[in-house]
């Protein structure tokens, strides 16, 4: 019709995207959607061009090329993650372009994996599930496959947020005994009340703790900070998950560790690189409970990560705070 407004255009990143949420977008703006599965930055920098917000859903780079491929229109990006270690924030401060990601939706579902993780590694699932497939079930032999128990343990948190204050809840199922935790600032008396948890540092949680679970973000203070030192301070039959990111882990050192039984074993839904080559050291371990970065792999977690990113672009774009603002 003469004189209507041109809608506004949002770039969506990947086809994998609910169509609810795509509906939610379409309803006063054009939606764009990039057809690449896993998404390819070409086609993302070739169809950004002139839009006005992006539903970022891939762990590629976000950075001041994308930005500057978009050009100066742009009002609103949002991740459909909770970490944003791919992204050069920086740049969006510099430049005041809101930016925002989608914390806490996942809190429960990658909480349950954080446990389900703990127990698999702790009492040795991979490892039973091997004796079985090459004959060598034992039978009537004393202590045979023991494993490490979870009641009356010390279950030591590096990062306590909303992740693992959801993990730590579940653990107290167990009649665990206490939480230690290491991260920058303290939490709440009424947090570390509910869950039994005192702050202590990083060499005092990894030498008390019998179970230590990663759940902080990637950056640069904590890239790689388990590393071959972290490990000879842990106790020999600690267990070690990480649900986190994997770059905050230095993998040769810790299938050197879980070899050299230096740690008791391991259970990982996060590794580098990712997809993990299927010729990687650590496939060759009996102790390793290796999970293909599946933390968040619920239909309606993922539905509601989609949604939230949704909602971030919508009041970027009317001027509003988002919802979830990522910094």
């Amino acid at each position: 019709m003469p004189g209507q407004k041109e809608k506004l255009k949002i770039l969506v990143t990947t086809p994998n995207i609910p169509q609810a949420t795509i509906d939610l977008l379409s309803r006063d703006y054009e939606v764009i959607v990039c057809q690449s599965v896993p998404p390819i930055r070409s086609e993302i920098l070739e169809k950004c061009k002139g839009v006005h917000a992006v539903l970022w859903a891939s762990s590629l780079k976000l950075d001041r090329e994308i930005i500057d491929a978009i050009g100066p229109q742009l009002k609103a990006i949002s991740t459909k993650s909770a970490g944003i270690d791919f992204v050069e924030v920086e740049e969006f401060k510099r430049r005041k372009i809101p930016l925002g990601h989608v914390p806490y939706v996942q809190n429960d579902t990658v909480a349950n994996m954080a446990v389900g993780l703990l127990l698999a590694a702790a009492r040795r699932f991979h490892e039973g599930r091997t004796k079985i497939e090459t004959n060598n079930w034992e039978t009537f032999t004393l202590n045979w496959m023991l494993g490490q128990d979870v009641r009356d343990s010390v279950v030591g948190f590096y990062g306590f947020g909303g992740i693992a204050q959801a993990t730590a809840k579940r653990l107290s199922g167990f009649d665990i005994d206490s939480v230690l935790y290491t991260t920058r600032r303290r939490v709440s008396e009424e947090i570390e009340k509910e869950y039994n948890a005192k702050k202590v540092d990083f060499d005092t949680m990894l030498a008390q703790s019998d179970f230590v679970i990663i759940a902080a973000p990637l950056t640069k203070e904590t890239a790689g900070v388990f590393n071959a030192t972290a490990f000879a301070k842990m106790k020999k039959t600690a267990v070690l998950v990480n649900i986190a990111r994997g770059g905050l882990v230095n993998q040769q050192d810790l299938y050197e560790a879980l070899k050299t039984n230096q740690i008791f074993s391991a259970g990982l839904d996060v590794m580098t690189p990712e997809p993990l080559p299927s010729n990687d050291p650590l496939l060759s371990l009996p102790n390793v409970v290796l999970m293909p970065h599946l933390g968040s792999a619920i239909k309606r977690t993922r539905d509601d990560m989609s949604m939230l990113a949704a909602h971030n672009i919508l009041h970027g774009l009317a001027d509003e705070p988002m919802p979830a603002p990522a910094y």
